[in-house]
């Protein structure tokens, strides 16, 4: 019983499972600058800076293949690798931006670097990198929408996120607004989060359209590329849109906003998801969605965490802590509890709690 509450205690998603073809096994880790050991997390960084370095255009200077304590703490990787070799061969660093959208603080989880070895392209790796992990974040926040960032210049992902999301902008759709939450988010995340994607300070950022203008100039210089090099869409609709609104010898990227919701949750898996992976998503997502609504029951009944003004935290484990709150509570020999108030009481519990 204990091996199956104990897994519900953990607050960062850890996973792996090997695909239905038993070809590549896929591990999905959040946040390990948090709670991973110092090993592990340079293990992990070796992984992704090898699968960088098949692409052969040199190293990139931002985000989690830095290695850096911010990046690792604020990163859902998803690292994909052959089980017959070992050797990883793809890899997504999806970053959690916090943004303040009409007084609140809301993640928004970028999308991030997805590196691809050049030989394992056409692999249908896109689900796993892109969708499942999003997924999986979603059923963790019990269902709610959740909004999603992207930055690129490839029509091919422009087309997938557009088509995988909901209300996301730019895009080619009749009805597609610029509302004033994707415009919140574009200025929160263009103010506070360009080391995230490796844009600079010198680039510029218009918007009406969401373009960011010389954008290869904070870590991603490698990543420019010329539109004839770039993954079309099947859509020739995307193909003409980027090459509308995006200058590609400057250097041009699109910020793509949009939210995930059951809906889109629903086309999604019915449209892109292969059928041999629904299986693993459906146990992965009731899992996390049984955590979210038992996990704040489970640590409810720990007396050691704190739930801010609701109940703070016992310190169980300072010694002769809770021996002294019991003397303190017994009353002084010889002395009467007849003239003991409600008012008296309720002083000497706060006196206790705040101990």
């Amino acid at each position: 019983m204990m091996n199956w509450i104990a897994p519900l205690r953990s607050r960062y998603i850890d996973f792996k499972f090997i695909t239905d073809k038993s070809r590549f096994k896929v591990w999905i880790v959040e946040k390990p600058g948090l709670w991973m050991a110092q090993e592990q997390q340079a293990e992990l960084v070796k992984n992704l800076r090898a699968v960088v370095s098949k692409l052969g255009k040199g190293n990139f200077d931002y985000g989690i293949v830095q290695g850096t304590k911010e990046a690792l703490d604020r990163t859902i990787v998803t690292l994909i690798t052959d089980v017959k070799t070992g050797d990883p061969v793809a890899f997504n660093a999806l970053a959690v931006m916090p943004c303040e959208v009409s007084g609140q603080i809301v993640d928004v989880y970028h999308l991030g670097l997805v590196v691809v070895d050049p030989n394992c392209r056409a692999k249908g790796f896109s689900w796993t990198l892109y969708g499942l992990t999003t997924f999986l974040l979603f059923f963790r926040n019990r269902l709610c929408p959740i909004w999603i960032s992207n930055v690129t210049q490839v029509p091919a992902i422009i087309g997938m996120v557009a088509e995988s999301c909901s209300d996301p902008f730019p895009s080619i759709r009749k009805n597609a607004r610029r509302s004033f939450e994707h415009l919140t988010i574009a200025r929160e995340i263009m103010s506070k989060f360009r080391n995230v994607f490796g844009v600079g300070k010198e680039a510029g950022f218009d918007e009406e359209m969401f373009v960011i203008t010389n954008a290869y100039t904070g870590g991603s210089d490698n990543l420019k590329k010329k539109f004839e090099e770039t993954a079309h869409h099947r859509n020739t609709a995307y193909n003409d849109f980027c090459l509308k609104h995006l200058n590609y010898e400057r250097g041009d990227d699109f910020l793509q906003i949009g939210r995930i919701n059951l809906a889109t949750f629903l086309y999604v898996t019915t449209h892109y998801a292969p059928p041999e992976s629904f299986k693993q998503l459906a146990g992965k997502a009731i899992y996390l969605l049984l955590e979210s609504l038992a996990l704040p029951v489970i640590r409810w009944l720990s007396p050691d965490t704190q739930y801010g003004e609701l109940r703070p935290a016992i310190a169980v484990n300072v010694p002769g802590l809770r021996a002294e709150v019991k003397k303190r509570r017994q009353p002084a020999a010889g002395a009467s509890n007849l003239g003991t108030t409600a008012k008296d009481f309720g002083a000497e519990e706060a006196q206790d709690v705040s101990l």
